[in-house]
């Protein structure tokens, strides 16, 4: 099944219509209800065979009985008859239809024509947009267009952010919110069987009233469409929120090393996001409060935040959750302690976060004071925290006297201002609304806020980006059909790339004979420096069954190693690389989905223990990589920690790109490449052990 790439003109035409057609019983019904209560001021046309009027509207009886080709149409009728409805519109030369049915491809372990019938919905479709199948169709705030057939709670407005998912559900879930996010569009795209999640985004940017994007992601599709989505949000300066859920099974299937079980696809799928400039969420509420973030302020330049509260106990909160979300709150400065001291007194113990206490709650002039001595200062966001009380019980008066103080205080400010109910259920919507309209973040649930404000500042300009490499067969291979080279084999492939391994030989027990005096090899003597490691040729993880000895020095201690380890099979003896400063993991495993992750990390026998990797997506460019190692907790031994010798880095760089090199060299046919550890010394980097995967029938040379 193939799709054309269907944004633009067309897809601006059937999702800003002015004219809707609506097929169908009661879901069409419900369609027009929600067109009108919106208050949808183009041509509203109901098609029924043998309905007069629905809604107060005169009905048509078929296509060709409208007044004219309508800009979009909503289908409310069961799959065969969609398909037959799209025929009829593409070839009216329609703008594009929404198809609410399902049984289509994501009914194919239920119906096995469920397939056939989706591709004759796209060849019926030809060039004209379709939404779905299997979809309620999208909202449009903006122009009050909804093709829509359920309850919702979104309302209209001029500007604010497009939400774009595959699914209805949590589409209708995000209108509810009470947050005061002002909604542009939603778009649900089903199945994605003509238009995809990629494009509808891509057509939403490119309206000036949509302000950032929300994706809600369960499958990313056709990566390229994805890698354009994010060009082209970084040339009109806009942000995109995603909130990527599910792993991707099939890659754990084939993947064995410790890069598989640290890494895995999900690491892929963030790897990617970053990459094309996307933030990513873990949750939708996070998700919001990052997108209330980007709409009023286009995204932050950074984390530096100040915090204002009056509580000691609301002080500390911020503090923890602004520090395990990755928020920095600076010190004060000299001009924010003087003008502090001047409006708090000496009552107060000034700090960031600051509890001013209560001795000037509802005094608006003392107010201002102490905020715009607070916002002496080049922070990225300041918050303020206000719990309001509860509206059908309390007074809240006052809480509007602070926040005025703050608006006017910060009215030329340049950071962003922020107002932060620490629950949600403490911020009433007509607040929040209020809030967005004044140009201030409303912000609601502590944890959440901060990590919002962390995503917020995630952002990065990728307008430079190279695509991520796809395999020519883009496609997973089963298990069955992979095989694993020895770790001989594979160093003598690493080595014949320029990639640095030690000298090494095989041998066996019965390589060596004992004369009474001293242990000799019947062939040749070996011609390895000393101290030499021996290892077994059929662990995957040797460290962790036995199969490694170290520090060899001497024929005897080889003898007893080879009786040890080897039991009379051949083991592999190579030369100890010593004053090692670092040990590193690299990997580079093939995802399904994204192509090839190359992850770099703390190596060696600790490597789950540490926990301490960054992965990224091929290719990578040598400045990319200097900063994957910089963002590794080890990199102070990297770089030489507490006087001593670090690594060699230029060295190291070197043969990450060499590693990159040699897995894209064979990248129709890798299925995972790992080094580890990846010996660092002041000199070199070394391979010190390997495994290779790859399709089975390649040849390799090796020899």
């Amino acid at each position: 099944m193939t799709r054309a790439i269907t944004h633009g003109v067309a897809l601006r035409r059937l999702v800003q219509p002015k004219s809707i057609a609506v097929f169908g019983g009661s879901w069409a019904i419900s369609v027009i209800e929600q067109c009108q209560k919106m208050g949808y001021t183009g041509e509203l046309w109901p098609v029924h065979p043998t309905k007069k009027t629905i809604c107060g509207l005169r009905c048509y009886t078929s296509i060709d009985s409208l007044p004219s080709v309508p800009d979009a149409s909503f289908l409310g009728v069961n799959r065969n008859e969609t398909i037959k409805l799209v025929a009829q519109l593409s070839n009216a030369n329609a703008g594009g239809a929404v198809c609410f049915a399902s049984g289509f491809s994501e009914a194919v372990e239920e119906d096995a024509n469920a397939a056939a019938l989706e591709q004759a919905l796209l060849d019926a479709a030809g060039d004209m947009p379709i939404l779905g199948p299997n979809c309620y169709g999208f909202i449009n705030c903006v122009d009050k267009a909804l093709l829509w057939p359920d309850q919702h709670g979104a309302v209209a407005v001029e500007r604010g952010v497009a939400l774009v998912t595959q699914s209805s559900n949590i589409a209708i879930n995000l209108t509810m919110q009470t947050r005061g996010l002002p909604i542009a569009y939603v778009f649900t795209a089903g199945n994605q069987t003509q238009v995809s999640v990629a494009q509808l985004a891509i057509t939403a940017l490119d309206d000036e009233r949509v302000t950032a994007v929300g994706l809600h992601i369960e499958g990313f599709g056709d990566i390229r469409e994805f890698e354009q989505l994010g060009r082209h949000a970084a040339k009109l300066g806009k942000r995109i929120v995603a909130l990527k859920v599910g792993k991707t099974a099939a890659a754990q299937l084939a993947l064995k090393s410790h890069t598989s079980s640290l890494a895995g696809s999900d690491a892929a799928a963030d790897a990617f996001l970053s990459r094309i400039g996307i933030t990513r969420v873990h949750s939708l509420s996070v998700f919001l409060e990052t997108l209330k973030i980007n709409h009023v302020s286009g995204g932050l330049n950074g984390t530096n935040m100040l915090s204002m509260s009056c509580s000691g106990g609301e002080a500390c909160l911020m503090g923890d959750a602004a520090h395990a979300s990755g928020v920095s709150v600076p010190p004060l400065n000299e001009d924010q302690l003087t003008a502090l001291r001047d409006a708090l007194g000496p009552r107060v113990a000034l700090a960031n976060p600051l509890d001013y206490h209560t001795y000037i709650w509802n005094d608006h002039d003392a107010l201002k004071a102490m905020f715009s001595g607070m916002l002496n200062s080049n922070a990225h966001i300041a918050v303020l925290v206000l719990d309001f009380p509860r509206t059908d019980r309390c007074n809240y008066d006052s809480w509007l006297v602070a926040i005025d103080a703050f608006k006017v205080a910060g009215a030329n400010w340049t950071g962003q201002l922020a107002v932060l109910a620490s629950l949600p259920e403490n911020l009433p919507e007509s607040i929040a609304v209020q809030l967005m309209n004044d140009g201030i973040v409303p912000l609601t649930g502590l944890d959440d806020a901060m990590c919002g404000i962390a995503a917020a500042a995630a952002a990065h300009s990728v307008s430079d980006y190279t695509d991520v490499h796809l395999p020519s067969n883009h496609v997973f291979v089963e298990p069955v059909n992979i095989v694993s080279l020895s770790e001989s084999d594979a160093k003598l492939w690493l080595s014949k790339q320029g990639i640095h391994v030690p000298a090494s030989t095989e041998l066996s027990l019965a390589d060596i004979v004992d004369n009474n005096q001293s242990d000799q090899f019947v062939a040749e003597p070996i011609r390895l420096s000393w101290p030499v490691v021996v290892k077994s040729t059929d662990s995957l993880h040797k460290s962790d069954t036995g199969g490694v000895q170290l520090g060899i020095e001497s024929y005897p201690q080889l003898r007893s190693a080879l009786e040890t380890i080897g039991r009379g099979e051949v083991c592999l003896i190579e030369e100890q690389v010593e004053s090692v400063i670092c040990e590193l993991l690299v990997g580079v495993v093939r995802d399904p989905v994204h192509g090839f992750l190359m992850t770099i990390g703390a190596g060696g026998v600790q490597t789950e223990l540490l926990q301490d990797t960054v992965s990224a997506l091929l290719p990578l460019s040598e400045s990319s990589l200097t900063d994957m190692l910089k963002s590794l907790r080890c990199y102070p031994l990297i770089e030489g920690y507490r006087s001593k010798p670090g690594c060699n880095q230029e060295q190291l760089i070197k043969a990450l790109m060499l590693i990159q090199k040699a897995a894209l060299s064979i990248a129709d046919d890798l299925y995972e490449l790992e080094m580890n550890p990846l010996l660092c010394t002041e000199h070199e980097a070394i391979v010190a052990d390997a495994i290779l995967r790859v399709r089975s029938g390649l040849q390799l040379p090796i020899s």
